[in-house]
């Protein structure tokens, strides 16, 4: 799809960002100061130097406000002094098996922290369109071939999935309740949740990823560890759903009652690729390399099979990828190669890409 209407939606605009400084948050940041919009972010700091946030300089792009999402008093406060135009919530404890290690402040972060946002917005007093981001680890995983759809029932194993799905009962609970559909004349608040597939793409570092650990250990001159090479998952480039999350805010704008509501943005269905299959292509475009398939015996539970559904937002949105799956990890792989090489061009490895995905 065309991206080119953007700028008359976001030039201008107040959007308030949470999670601006994580992977995905600092490409969405990038894009939005791209389109001229005015953001404010709030987050937890930058983890490490090779953060992506700190690549960006993400400072000079936004005004950061440093605090967590679970205080709430800060949470609203700052929201509400900034009067946002636009919210996107991308704030998130988003690793699984991390979430078998601090599972209760996986929920605390992924859920209730959704719902203190979203009693901040109760109280917002002016017109403002929001996007959810959730996962597509939502779904009440059977871990069988049919992709699932937005109305599929939601569950979750793990507890980072869990409380993902919690967070979306939270935010349908707070849409019928106190932003519903019928009132909107009344509160002027268009609340949608965006589901997206496995997102791959430069600048990611997170430790049990599948991207980061093939660059770490490339880099090394190691096998590449994979735990699950079976595993199917919906990969796709973080400018696919990033894209999708702010024309799905445009969407909003011009029919908030039509689109307020739950999306899944993934691949098509051909491009589910296995684990294995997805590092034997990072591997060639690296230009060498090799892996192993290390004794699984006592490792945290991971879903094995995993396909979303996107007809609804391909027909509703008119949304749908523009790179496949190969294509998208070979930009993955062309970044970190060319990052490595010259880790002051980081920024700009961003914005061309953005460039480039726009063009």
């Amino acid at each position: 799809m065309n991206y080119q209407h953007l700028p008359d939606y976001y030039k201008g605009k107040r959007v308030f960002l949470t999670g601006h400084t994580g992977f995905k948050g600092s490409w969405l940041l990038s894009w939005l100061h791209m389109l001229g919009a005015e953001v404010k972010g709030y987050a937890l700091a930058p983890q490490t130097e090779l953060d992506l946030y700190q690549t960006i300089q993400g400072d000079t792009l936004c005004d950061s406000v440093i605090a967590d999402i679970q205080d709430k008093s800060r949470l609203e406060r700052e929201l509400l002094s900034f009067e946002p135009d636009f919210i996107f919530h991308l704030a998130a404890q988003p690793l699984v098996r991390l979430s078998y290690e601090i599972p209760s402040e996986t929920f605390a972060v992924n859920a209730i922290g959704t719902a203190y946002l979203l009693d901040a917005i109760r109280i917002l007093k002016k017109p403002c369109t929001v996007v959810l981001i959730t996962t597509d680890k939502v779904y009440e995983n059977k871990e069988w071939h049919y992709p699932y759809r937005e109305t599929d029932r939601l569950g979750g194993y793990d507890p980072y999935s869990a409380s993902k799905a919690c967070a979306e009962l939270i935010i349908s609970s707070y849409r019928n309740s106190f932003f519903n559909l019928s009132q909107h004349n009344h509160h002027q608040k268009a609340i949608a949740s965006a589901r997206a597939g496995n997102v791959i793409g430069g600048g990611d570092w997170a430790k049990d990823r599948i991207i980061p650990d093939i660059v770490r250990a490339l880099q090394k001159g190691d096998p590449i560890n994979v735990r699950n090479p079976a595993a199917v998952r919906p990969w796709q480039h973080v400018l696919e759903p990033i894209g999708g999350y702010l024309h799905l805010g445009t969407k909003l704008v011009d029919n908030p009652i039509q689109y307020a509501e739950s999306w899944n943005f993934g691949p098509l269905q051909e491009d589910n690729l296995a684990v294995e299959d997805l590092v034997k292509i990072a591997i060639e475009c690296w230009g060498v390399g090799d892996y192993k398939k290390p004794n699984q015996t006592g490792e945290p539970h991971e879903a094995g099979l995993l396909k979303l559904d996107i007809n609804k937002t391909i027909n509703e949105l008119n949304w749908q990828p523009r790179n496949n799956a190969k294509l998208a990890i070979k930009k993955t792989i062309k970044w970190y190669n060319s990052y490595l090489s010259n880790m002051n061009k980081g920024a700009e490895l961003v914005k061309k890409d953005i460039l480039d995905y726009n063009g």
